[in-house]
């Protein structure tokens, strides 16, 4: 298919009627649903155009680039996200590439992850830590060479920050927005649709182990990941500004057959799994310690090799920490899917008094466990499972109480499969 730009597609996310001066009595008066004007000052994903002809509903902003959120339905995507084949959208997923001769070193030094235990070919989960602790993002790390590695970036300016401190400490290293873009192949059918497209050699991939292809003269990195908490992959496409509407078309072809449907990422299942979202979850604010993942392998406060924020994460280790991010379920009628506008701000969790001691950063209705879940920072003393709290929706106080989390799969059994 040429690419082609449709310029019949309205150009608001939420198609609103041209706006004249307010009248009085309208003056002050909220819009319920206001749009998000789609223009040059914001990137745009290189499989925007296609993706938006699959109907995007709704839009965020992510690394400055539109990201879609839903396709018009939160719920039915979820539930083909669990019981067929999903493709995503995440060309906002910067792919910041580190490399030359101390391209080690330095991204060693940028997380708190030994990376002397990740061979060339695998992936890691990392933080990019700040000097005190506090998280600037949590992207997954690709090492592609001994000397080349990506990082696949959540919400926030991590080349700033690497660039800086490259320049700063005299590294020799280059740092650069590589011309990659992932799409997302997600759900039980996932390996169906990629081995379609890539051959039974797509099934040797081992979970969180990447590998090059080539399709149709497309070069990609397919890797065995995903922010789903199913079967999945990631396929990293090389020279994605030239490419990206041959590999959409490509992936389409292949996936129709299997009922492959665009999603925007399920949040009603990251939620079910624990898995914790840039911005709302985890912030600049939070430590790797606080938001649950003080493992070892996660934070390796005994390596030999330093790294940004080593020391403030070894005093608080050392200290304890004063709150924690927990499991809750909260009581009342149905909440929304999340990603649909439903939650604006943060639920306040209350203890008794009339002041907020916590905060529910993500909630969600789970659909096939019938009741509410969401994730919760409190005070380390409200941490313990069984703890009731109040959590203050929009629509008033609800029960709330701490509960295990991950909700669904504690093992992460499902996406290794």
């Amino acid at each position: 298919m040429a690419d082609v730009i449709h310029h019949s597609f309205d150009n608001t996310v939420n198609t609103v009627p041209p706006q004249t001066t307010p009248t009085a009595e309208a003056a002050g008066t909220p819009v319920p649903n206001p749009a998000v004007m789609l223009y040059t000052r914001l990137r745009k994903s290189p499989y925007f155009w296609k993706s938006r002809e699959q109907g995007v509903a709704c839009y965020s902003v992510y690394n400055h680039t539109y990201h879609p959120r839903h396709y018009g339905d939160p719920i039915g995507e979820y539930w083909a996200l669990l019981q067929g084949v999903t493709v995503w959208d995440v060309g906002v997923e910067r792919q910041l590439e580190i490399s030359g001769p101390d391209a080690f070193d330095f991204t060693n030094m940028l997380v708190p992850r030994d990376l002397s235990k990740c061979d060339v070919g695998q992936c890691k989960y990392v933080f990019v830590t700040a000097p005190d602790g506090g998280i600037i993002n949590d992207p997954v790390l690709l090492r592609l060479e001994e000397n080349r590695f990506w990082l696949s970036l959540a919400d926030s300016d991590v080349g700033l920050w690497a660039m800086g401190l490259a320049h700063s400490g005299g590294w020799d290293v280059t740092i650069r927005e590589a011309d990659v873009a992932p799409l997302q192949i997600q759900g039980p059918l996932a390996k169906q649709v990629m081995t379609d497209l890539f051959g039974a050699d797509i099934l040797d991939v081992p979970y969180y182990r990447l590998r090059e292809f080539e399709l149709d003269g497309m070069r990609v990195v397919v890797s065995r990941t995903g922010y789903s908490g199913e079967v999945g992959y990631e396929i990293y496409l090389v020279d994605a500004s030239r490419d990206a509407h041959r590999l959409w078309d490509a992936v389409w072809e292949a996936g129709t057959p299997h009922g492959l449907r665009p999603i925007g990422p399920c949040h009603i299942r990251r939620i079910e799994a624990g898995m914790l979202a840039y911005g709302c979850d985890i912030t600049l604010d939070t430590n790797p310690l606080e938001v649950g993942y003080d493992y070892r392998w996660m934070v390796d406060l005994d390596q030999e090799a330093d790294f940004v924020g080593k020391e403030a994460l070894r005093a608080a280790k050392a200290e304890g920490i004063s709150r924690l991010m927990v499991g809750v379920e909260i009581g009342g009628r149905p909440l929304g899917s999340y990603n649909d506008g439903s939650m604006i701000e943060p639920f306040g969790v209350h203890a008794g008094g009339t002041e907020p001691v916590g905060r529910v950063t993500s909630a969600c209705y789970s659909p096939r466990l019938d009741r509410n879940i969401g994730l919760a920072m409190v005070p380390i003393e409200l941490s313990a499972a069984g703890t009731e709290l109040g959590i203050a929706t929009p629509d008033g106080l609800r029960g709330g109480v701490v509960v295990e989390k991950p909700f669904i799969d504690p093992r992460k059994e499902t996406p290794k499969l």
